[in-house]
């Protein structure tokens, strides 16, 4: 059992189903990608660098992509509240996979120029 699995010991049934969907689309795309938890939020590292997090709070979720993605994809992402760094959602409201994907495959892009 990982840090994530423990994170997710702690959190009801649905969130954890939702977070858990999100988890296997994150490693599906990133096979290599590493687990852990940094200051509480599940983070997922990609070539030592931060590719993605999420993180439960009381009245939603929250995906942390970084600015840069979100910024890209403004207008796929129309129906969740946005912060400069976040798109909250819930169980009435969930991103879509391949938006979820998608945003992978940018901040991806992103790391591989950084990193090469």
């Amino acid at each position: 059992m990982n840090v994530i699995d423990e994170y997710f010991k702690e959190i009801r049934a649905a969130e954890r189903t939702e977070l858990e969907r999100i988890r296997n689309i994150i490693k599906t795309t990133v096979p290599e990608v590493e687990e852990l938890v940094l200051y509480g939020v599940p983070t997922f590292n990609y070539k030592g660098k931060h590719l993605i997090s999420f993180s439960i709070f009381k009245n939603h979720m929250s995906l942390f992509p970084t600015a840069k993605p979100i910024n890209s994809m403004k207008p796929k992402l129309n129906n969740f509240k946005l912060s400069k760094a976040s798109i909250q959602f819930n169980l009435n409201n969930t991103i879509p996979g391949p938006l979820i994907r998608n945003l992978l495959i940018y901040r991806i892009e992103e790391i591989d120029k950084i990193t090469a």
